[in-house]
């Protein structure tokens, strides 16, 4: 049978996934002289097409594809491959396996709309941006119980191998998917999920009741729209960016028959709720709300439909040509409802996202020859208070004159106008966050079912490596996190390659992949590292971006290769130093890391807060640890761990780092009945659960 008939069952797919045999065999038979056929390095374009026309030693003369004649010395020139490789499927196949060989069979895939190719152990995809018809049914079908080797690359062909070895194995399964922000990797988590739920989708009718709340594997899909609405916002690469990291693992019976699903997140990017550069947006729910599609949803929050009124979310672009805000709420708001979310929680969510808009408006002013702020209105501070739960005086007391615990005694303190505002963005940053949270644990609740599982398949999702002209503080978490994963992915990856190359009897001398990046993650986390002397100077009052700049180069300029004087570039923003990563060197700009570091949330209106009438809000702060009212001091009872409200954030993120690829690995371990964590939680459950007397609460543990 030839390969266009075996092709047929791909459908519409089919001419996306694999070249018809026509132009397989015009690929054979095209004139190819392989002596002089080659790459050569090109100052534009990295690498062009050339043909050797002369040697003189080690100097090589060439006439590129441009017809340009030009000379390189003999290391740089890289032969091509035979026709028969054009487009191949697997690199690893190649007879020259080097970097312009792969670079231009990816190109010629892309420029094919091929957009998934193999290279070995792993699967390249390059995203198109732009819709393909690969992700079908039709498709979903081709795949299932197909080897590899049976069908073109694909991420279907990833995950059903990796669903049929657990079955096979009775092991535990992981898919990895990273790369740089923009790749596609979100897409390709959901398109993983999708497979998953369609393969091994629990057959029945659903009744009455779950109608509206849907099936399991209805809601492991519809948990990606809740969290991206969320989560996800424009950037300067990318209309759709996850903000945060997530790892998903979806749990199967003995049978494989999905079983459940639960959802762990890292490090969402809590900064943009309260800025954004000039070509980002907000995370996407905010503009969902205002896109009228739901209209009493403004009513509900007392805002209008103009995002310029909230200064907040308008601080760089407001609209996304991909996007439709209108149906994305829809999405959104399905989703809820599908997750089995009540509309009371639901109200909740809304009225918080509406508070922080409103937050982002209070004014202030400073007395006169005082160091004291005062209201400058009180129109948005009313609607604050009345979303929120409290009472408006008592907030605006809480923001001017907190009282903070000296020794044994409780005083107030003035604060600055300067000083309130931080104060308003820390409270809204730290709100959006913790809802955040709580929404991943209330979805885990829905998907926690009590049916027997015995395996699961684990999807990693991390946020990509980033490299703008402005990078900052958020930036150097968000590559320090990439950095590490980097390492995970080289160290464990290349290992099994290496490993399959002793199998086959090949010669080989170990090379540990995972020590290339270890220089840079020890600048960054070791002690009188980069984030250690941040850390140290976030304790210090008199400190300053300028006594931080001075004790980074102190310590390592000169002394580290990875930190280097930027160089200035005339248009540029200005930048302070260089970290030489793994996927590339990158300027960082370290103005306002001491406060974004400290990050310090006023503890009398987060006391406040936890008296609110509004139940999730109270919800949400019931566990902070540092907000103590004066009675329970009194009464003894004030003995609170105070070391969660004291982090930093750099010390916050090296700690989830740490707790991501420590439980990454699990997901390879043998199966075991119950993982080692879950006794735990079921304990802590039914004791918060007890405790709280709240049937709707899920504590986050």
């Amino acid at each position: 049978m030839s390969g266009d008939a075996l092709m047929a069952e791909f459908g519409a797919a089919a001419s996306f996934l694999r070249k018809s045999d026509k132009e397989r065999l015009e690929a054979q038979t095209r004139q190819f002289d392989m002596k002089r056929m080659c790459f050569v390095p090109d100052p534009d374009v990295e690498y062009v097409k050339a043909q050797i026309t002369s040697r003189d030693g080690d100097k090589v003369t060439v006439e590129t594809e441009f017809e340009k004649t030009v000379t390189h010395k003999e290391i740089d020139i890289h032969p091509q491959n035979p026709p028969k490789f054009d487009k191949i499927e697997d690199m690893a196949m190649f007879t020259f396996l080097h970097e312009p060989a792969v670079l231009f069979n990816l190109k010629e895939r892309y420029a094919a709309w091929m957009i998934y190719t193999y290279s070995g152990l792993f699967c390249v995809t390059v995203n198109p941006y732009k819709w393909l018809p690969v992700y079908d049914q039709m498709v979903v079908n081709a795949y299932r119980g197909k080897k590899r080797t049976e069908a073109p690359p694909h991420i279907y062909s990833i995950s059903d191998n990796a669903y049929q070895y657990m079955l096979a194995d009775r092991e535990n399964q992981s898919v990895l998917i990273t790369g740089e922000s923009g790749a596609g990797k979100t897409v390709n988590t959901k398109r993983v999920i999708q497979y998953f739920a369609s393969i091994a989708a629990v057959s029945g009718k659903k009744d009455a009741a779950q109608e509206k709340k849907g099936t399991l594997e209805d809601q492991i899909i519809q948990a990606n729209p809740a969290l991206e609405a969320f989560g996800n916002a424009k950037t300067i690469r990318n209309d759709n960016s996850s903000r945060f990291g997530k790892f998903i693992r979806i749990h199967f019976g003995v049978s494989g028959k999905l079983a459940s699903a639960d959802i762990e997140t890292y490090l969402l990017e809590k900064s943009r709720v309260t800025y954004q550069l000039k070509a980002e947006r907000d995370y996407h729910i905010f503009y969902q709300i205002l896109s009228q599609r739901k209209p009493e949803l403004l009513e509900m929050l007392l805002i209008t439909s103009n995002p310029y009124d909230y200064c907040y979310i308008s601080q760089g672009q407001t609209t996304v040509a991909s996007i439709d805000d209108r149906d994305e709420l829809i999405a959104t708001d399905d989703a809820f409802d599908v997750l089995g979310f009540i509309q009371e929680e639901k109200n909740g969510i809304y009225k918080l996202t509406g508070a922080i808009m409103h937050f982002g408006n209070m004014k202030f002013k400073q007395k006169q020859r005082e160091e004291q702020a005062e209201p400058d209105g009180t129109e948005d501070t009313d609607k604050v208070a009345y979303l929120m739960g409290l009472n408006s005086a008592d907030l605006i007391k809480g923001l001017c004159h907190p009282r903070v615990k000296v020794g044994n005694e409780w005083v107030t303190k003035g604060q600055s106008e300067q000083q309130v505002y931080y104060s308003i963005g820390a409270l809204s940053k730290s709100v959006y966050e913790k809802m955040f949270l709580w929404m991943v644990v209330r979805i885990n609740q829905s998907l926690e079912t009590k049916q027997p599982r015995q395996y699961f398949i684990g999807v990693l999702d991390i946020a990509g490596f980033e490299i703008f002209d402005y990078n900052t503080f958020e930036q150097l978490c968000i590559n320090y996190t990439n950095e590490k994963l980097q390492q995970f992915f080289n160290h464990h990856m290349f290992v099994l390659e290496q490993e399959e190359y002793k199998k086959e009897g090949i010669v080989w001398e170990f090379i540990d992949f995972g020590m290339d990046l270890a220089a840079c993650i020890e600048l960054i986390e070791k002690p009188m590292g980069i984030m250690s002397i941040l850390e140290e100077e976030c304790m210090f009052p008199k400190a300053s971006d300028a006594t931080f700049k001075a004790k980074l180069y102190d310590n390592h300029l000169g002394k580290s290769n990875n930190f280097q004087k930027p160089r200035i570039v005339k248009g540029k923003p200005e930048a302070h130093f260089s970290l030489v990563h793994y996927a590339g060197t990158v300027d960082y700009n370290i103005g306002n890391w001491l406060v974004k570091n400290k990050d310090p949330l006023n503890e009398t209106v987060v006391g406040l807060f936890q008296k609110s009438s509004l139940k999730l809000l109270c919800t949400l702060f019931m566990g902070y640890a540092g907000a103590e009212s004066e009675g329970a001091a009194a009464k003894g009872k004030g003995a609170k761990k105070k070391g969660s409200s004291f982090q930093t954030v750099s010390a916050l993120h090296r700690d989830q780092s740490d707790t991501c690829y420590c439980s990454y690995p699990l997901a390879q371990s043998k199966t075991v009945d119950k993982e080692p964590q879950q006794e735990r939680r079921d304990e802590c459950k039914a004791a918060e659960n007890e405790n709280l007397n709240m049937d709707w609460y899920v504590p986050p543990w």
